[in-house]
């Protein structure tokens, strides 16, 4: 029976009698069979007609029934797909092949020889795939099996040489090939994509908090439990000429540099670089960065560094705190025995934003590439694996910023055992920015014994706390006074208007300061950034944008662009910390910024190290709560406070309030004229409870007076001049002007500021300088009395002018 076909009754294949038509005989249809023959053929024709419609209605009930199985109980082969037309071609009366009945010896011999011929005509290609598909299974679990066992031995720490003999493939071939590499590592660490990013900025381009950049602390680590290798980290060779300099030379140095130095015996502060005691090849590298002469900070606190001492530096921008710690570091590095395989970095620097990290990743290759020292810098947005890479190959200086640095300690690219230098540069930056847990773990992973040095531009509450924790037996470096404004940046305030006369006055002056050098205009806003540089780029000129909201890899593109061609940048507050480009040399604050500290770090973009810039603010009526800082500022640094500026502070009450407490013009006393006595009871006695009662009732009466006399003040007259008069006239009364002799009395006698160690061995050294005198004195008036008395002695000099001695 054929699959798909559409059986059909008996009755369907009843003939049919056509009739001619105008068509031809019969319609050109021949006649039946039962009208040409006799009728004895015609009878058994049609019962065997009968009899084959009767079995194929039977195996098609049977079909039916069994679900469309075959009868047989064996799988029917393929067959090709016949239409109804292709059946109703065929003959009705064709021969049928022999069936057997079911279950006779028949029926069993060929349902066996039909097995054997299913299995003989299997499809090849089938069971090819099968093959295939089997071999594929077993290769895959096996490929499974050594990769456990392989991931199982490097956990152990044990080699792939074994597998190489052992025949598990060449696993140091795929490590190499960048490729495989790199899809191992991303299959490895597919769910740390969301912390990929520690922080991010909003639309005004400050730093945000969002719980996705959260990064945990590390593990506290028990140091006592690790054996660390011992290091020297005492390189200091004091130079004769400052061996030389006395206490009151150095106190004097130090208050030309505006310095004031904290903490145990610190050293003397240099003048030139040949005193820190370098060796000629870094000599050359700092003769070519065109360094004239140590900075201040440079000056007390590399001496230090190298002496082995903990700093804490508090320095104003572009005071040269970056080579202040990377020079030490090399040297620090270069005593140190070389990085075996699986070793961390020698020193590590830890910056609080990725400008900065790139900013001294640049400035320390300038330094190290002369000692082949590897440097790496890991920030977030950079690619991790790459970073990765760079660590396991080894690296012995590493600048990065918090959370990337935990985040590869991590996923084991880099461990701290031999961290022996550790820095934290612009603390107070990274604490405002929410860090201070991940520092503190930084500071506590790190062996205790390790050499600290932190620097910072303010001194706030939580750096205090660190530097207590983080540093041992510190010496304390102040530059200036903590958070004051750069004294080499000349800044100008311009009270204007309003915004449009802030565009006009930007317009006007922006071509002259084009020409004198390179400009940054810091706006607050990145929709104001965007509208500052839209219309520069209308009036033909060719400003560089920079916001939070650009990729890392676009902000290093437009960071590089203005640092070779372009004359102009306007930035948000992202490149008000760390950017260092010392063509810099005006800054315009478009928007004033949103605090003190801010516009301290934006003015400190230009006159970087020790070079002169200006800064210009833009001030408008509306700011008049931040006016009040910015006459501080200028106060601070000894420069002029414009008028305008000084009135629209003045009207601020929080800053007309402090001028007012603290304004040096006389204040005119309004009251009864007497002051109250302070109660002494060793001295009160009977008299002078009398005289202080006597003076009250005095008070009395002059207050009686003053009433009387307001009194009898007319309507004509002011009433509060008159008050203020009768006051005045009785103060003046009691008044007793202070003479010159009591101020000289009362003045506090001015201190030595030699230490307290360092006077009493000078007390020791002048004692024994008078006893040796006394000695020597005594020896020569025993001699002269005993050549006077035996005047004939040969030996006994003439005593006619007395030769001075040594020690006077």
């Amino acid at each position: 029976m054929r699959r798909g076909f559409a059986y059909s009754k008996p009755s369907d294949f009843e003939p049919t009698i056509r009739f001619p038509t105008a068509s031809g005989f019969m319609g050109a249809v021949p006649p039946p069979a039962q009208l040409t023959i006799p009728n004895a053929a015609a009878v058994a024709s049609d019962a065997m007609t009968k009899d084959l419609e009767r079995k194929k209605e039977e195996q098609y009930d049977a079909l039916m029934s069994n679900g469309g199985k075959s009868t047989t109980g064996k799988p029917e082969p393929r067959k090709k797909k016949i239409y109804d037309d292709e059946y109703l071609e065929k003959d009705s009366d064709d021969e049928l092949e022999y069936q057997p009945v079911p279950g006779s010896p028949g029926a069993n011999a060929i349902s066996a020889s039909d097995d054997v011929n299913d299995d003989e005509e299997e499809d090849p290609l089938d069971a090819f795939m099968a093959g295939v598909d089997k071999q594929a299974k077993q290769d895959k679990a096996e490929s499974e099996r050594k990769d456990k066992e392989r991931c199982v031995k490097i956990e152990k720490g044990a080699t792939l040489e074994e597998d190489k003999d052992k025949g598990l493939g060449r696993a140091d071939i795929d490590e190499e090939d960048m490729q495989e590499s790199y899809f191992k590592f991303m299959e490895e660490h597919k769910t740390n994509t969301l912390e990929d990013e520690i922080y991010e900025y909003d639309e005004d381009g400050n730093i945000i908090w969002t719980w996705k950049k959260v990064i945990d602390p590390l593990q506290s680590i028990d140091h006592t439990t690790v054996e660390y290798a011992p290091f020297n980290k005492n390189f200091y060779h004091e130079h004769e000429q400052i061996k030389s300099m006395t206490s009151i030379k150095v106190f004097e140095l130090r208050n030309s540099l505006n310095l004031k130095v904290a903490g145990f015996n610190p050293p003397k502060p240099v003048t030139a670089f040949a005193h820190f005691g370098f060796d000629e090849a870094l000599m050359n590298v700092i003769r070519k960065s065109e360094y004239e002469h140590p900075t201040p900070i440079q000056a007390q606190s590399i001496p230090a560094a190298l002496s082995g001492r903990d700093v804490l530096g508090i320095a104003k921008t572009g005071s040269g705190k970056t080579v202040a710690y990377l020079w030490p570091a090399i040297i620090h590095i270069m005593d140190q025995p070389d990085l075996k395989e699986g070793d961390g970095p020698i020193s590590l620097v830890i910056v609080p934003t990725r400008e900065l990290a790139l900013q001294v990743y640049q400035e320390a290759k300038r330094y190290c590439k002369v000692y082949n020292i590897n440097v790496v810098c890991a920030y977030g947005g950079g690619n991790k694996w790459e970073q990765q890479n760079a660590l396991t190959e080894g690296a012995e200086l590493v600048i990065a910023t918090p959370g990337r640095i935990i985040d590869l300690v991590k996923i084991n690219a880099t461990n701290f055992t031999r961290v022996t230098f550790l820095v934290f540069d612009e603390a107070d930056r990274m604490f405002d920015m929410g860090f201070e847990a991940q520092v503190q773990s930084i500071s506590d992973h790190i062996r205790p014994d390790r050499q600290c040095l932190m620097f910072s531009a303010t001194f706030k509450s939580k750096v205090e706390k660190l530097a207590r924790e983080a540093l041992t037996d510190p010496v304390r470096i102040v530059q200036g006074e903590v958070g004051e404004a750069n004294s080499d940046v000349i800044q100008t305030v311009e009270v204007l208007e309003n915004a449009d006369a802030k565009w006009q006055w930007l317009l006007n002056h922006l071509v002259k300061f084009s020409s004198m050098g390179k400009v940054l205009i810091f706006v607050t806003k990145k929709i104001h950034a965007e509208d500052v540089a839209n219309r520069l780029r209308t009036k033909d000129f060719k400003p560089i944008l920079l916001h939070g909201d650009m990729l890392q890899a676009e902000r290093n593109e437009k960071l590089q662009a203005f640092r070779k061609d372009a004359n102009i940048l306007v930035a948000t507050d992202v490149a008000a910390r760390g950017l260092d480009i010392p063509e810099i040399k005006t800054v315009i604050n478009f928007d004033l910024a949103r605090d003190i500290d801010t516009h301290v770090h934006r003015i400190g973009r230009t006159g970087r190290a020790g070079q002169r810039g200006w800064a210009y603010t833009l001030v408008q009526e509306s700011d008049k709560e931040m006016a009040g800082h910015l006459v501080r500022n200028l106060e601070s640094v000894n420069q002029i406070v414009p008028e305008p500026l000084l009135q629209l502070a003045m009207k601020s009450s929080w800053f007309r309030n402090s001028r007012e407490r603290g304004a040096s013009r006389p204040q005119q006393r309004l009251g009864l004229g007497y002051k109250p006595k302070a109660k002494n009871p060793r001295t009160d006695t009977g008299t002078t409870s009398i005289a202080r009662a006597l003076n009250f009732e005095e008070g009395q009466k002059k207050a009686k007076n003053v009433l009387d006399m307001a009194k009898a003040t007319d309507g004509s007259t002011n009433r509060l001049q008159a008050m203020k008069a009768a006051f005045k006239s009785s103060f003046s009364s009691t008044f007793r002007p202070s003479s010159s002799d009591e101020w000289a009395a009362s003045r506090a006698p001015a201190t030595d500021p030699t230490p307290e160690w360092k006077r009493k061995l000078e007390e020791a050294a002048e004692a024994v300088n008078r006893q040796v005198v006394a000695s020597i004195n005594s020896g020569f008036a025993t001699r002269e009395e005993s050549c006077k008395k035996n005047t004939s002695t040969d030996d006994c000099p003439t005593f006619g002018s007395k030769k001075r001695s040594r020690w006077h």
